[in-house]
């Protein structure tokens, strides 16, 4: 099923647009995760079971995974997610923006290595940057327009031409 048709699907059933955010931060773990080998994929696991019906989409960030050595915990975590509820997309929150040759790896990272429904993308090194993203026709790019951090305002908004940045990349984007 495409992403876009899984997010519709949720926005519908669950009556939700509640994203849930997967940031695993094993030392704000509850005591019960410690000395488990395990811990990312059985806390985030947790988080899913108890969120499951009320969601449109999981969103895993992969540094958190990353820098734990868990990848193999995404991986599994990502086919849990597909095999307990295969209706909601998982966005897996890398922020991806390289040039082409590059993110034609990245991309394969995302929905091959990880099965990921969607990528979040960061679009200031242009099209070809976000090109082989677009090569898998089930599968989403989420491009980073305007963000809530606080420094993100240091280029977002500089003015283009009586508007904000952000907007002419939304513009450029659509």
């Amino acid at each position: 099923m495409k992403f876009t048709d899984m997010l519709q699907h949720c926005w519908d059933a669950n009556q939700s647009l509640l994203c849930v955010g997967l940031d695993p931060d094993p030392k704000r773990f509850p005591k019960q995760f410690e000395s488990n080998k395990h811990a990312i994929l059985d806390f985030c696991w947790d988080i899913v079971k108890s969120t499951g019906d009320l969601v449109c989409a999981f969103k895993p960030q992969i540094a958190y995974f990353a820098s734990s050595g868990a990848e193999d915990q995404l991986k599994e975590l990502i086919a849990r997610i597909h095999s307990e509820y295969p209706e909601v997309p998982v966005i897996l929150d890398a922020k991806r923006g390289d040039i082409g040759s590059t993110a034609k790896h990245y991309a394969k990272e995302a929905f091959e290595r990880f099965g990921a429904d969607c990528v979040t993308l960061s679009p200031y090194m242009g099209f070809d940057s976000v090109e082989p993203y677009l090569e898998y026709p089930d599968k989403g790019a989420f491009i980073l327009c305007r963000t809530s951090n606080k420094g993100g305002d240091d280029f977002q908004m500089l003015d283009c031409g009586g508007q904000p940045l952000y907007h002419a990349v939304a513009k450029k984007v659509e």
